[in-house]
């Protein structure tokens, strides 16, 4: 039976959180641009007029005691819808930002043992380019496929790692954050008081701007009479939020009132833009409810009752 692999891309090509201050490494094998010491610039900080031309050089080293191969390219990035994170495009999808201007000396480079290649970049930034951020990688990938699992549906690992650029084309910059699309799903015992209540807040976080920005959230919920339930500054947010991007988050609220009527609002903020959204808040336990619900029944039933009586009397 042929066998059929699923090919997963690892290595540096996700990454969680805060940049780090060093070169982009899996432990085989590093990507970063060309100095005279090993990881002294991290990452590619460049700006450009539109229509200009930028040259620079990317380094790539070898770790191990073999000689290694890699295909070179560059990729555009974007947030994962999961948490955010900082990733880039895959080789064969469409790439239309930095990825596309980007072009390296040799498309492939073999590395020897504990060695390093360095190869020419070159950036043509187009005339048209819109201004702002553009953010991407310079790209090391290790073309062969180990396979996980000798099944009749296996697993195929195809490693990577990547530099990061942080590319920006000079012009008017527009920082916008909102926060859109903010729901609330309530779970409380059916008993009032018999166990716990929790919340789960979910919205939208979505940078409308052309330059990246690094997001704060605040959350704060209301009861009646504008008593504060809660406020507290959210954590599971991205370090960094890619221009035109937008991700989906969570907030779970443990402790949640079960018997409550107020507002949730959250407020997003970054370096010269705020924005704020609300949704209202109702919590009822369900036998309260189905109390509720039958005396007001049963009222509306006696009021009919009565006007059909008065109308026969009548």
């Amino acid at each position: 039976m042929r066998t059929i692999y699923l090919f997963l891309l690892t290595g540096a090509l996700l990454l969680v959180g805060a940049p780090a201050a060093h070169a982009a490494d899996n432990g085989s094998w590093s990507v970063y641009p060309a100095t005279a010491r090993s990881g002294q610039r991290p990452y590619f900080y460049l700006s450009a007029d539109p229509g200009a031309t930028l040259h620079d050089k990317v380094t790539v080293t070898n770790r191990t005691g073999r000689a290694q191969t890699f295909r070179l390219y560059a990729a555009d990035a974007y947030n994962t819808a999961r948490d955010g994170g900082f990733a880039v495009r895959s080789l064969d999808e469409r790439q239309r930002s930095v990825g596309a201007w980007a072009s390296t000396g040799r498309d492939r480079v073999t590395v020897g043992p504990h060695g390093s290649v360095t190869v020419p970049v070159t950036i043509a930034v187009p005339q048209d380019a819109e201004p702002g951020d553009h953010p991407g990688a310079l790209v090391a990938l290790d073309e062969r496929i180990d396979p996980a699992d000798a099944g009749a549906v296996a697993v195929g690992i195809q490693k990577a790692v990547g530099a990061r650029i942080y590319l920006r084309v000079n012009g008017p910059t527009v920082p916008a954050l909102s926060v859109d699309d903010i729901r609330v799903e309530h779970t409380q015992p059916l008993v009032p008081g018999t166990g716990k209540s929790r919340a789960v807040i979910s919205y939208t976080l979505h940078n409308r701007g052309n330059v990246t920005l690094s997001p704060k959230v605040a959350l704060k919920a209301e009861g009646l009479f504008g008593r504060t339930l809660l406020a507290r500054d959210l954590k599971r947010i991205p370090a960094e939020l890619l221009p035109r991007q937008e991700v989906r988050l969570t907030e779970r609220w443990t402790g949640a009132p079960q018997l409550e009527w107020g507002e949730i609002r959250l407020t997003a903020s970054a370096r010269d833009t705020r924005e704020s959204a609300a949704v209202g808040y109702f919590a009822l336990p369900w036998l309260v409810a189905g109390i509720l619900l039958v005396a007001v029944g049963g009222g509306t039933g006696l009021w009919i009752r009565a006007r059909r009586s008065r109308a026969r009397t009548a």
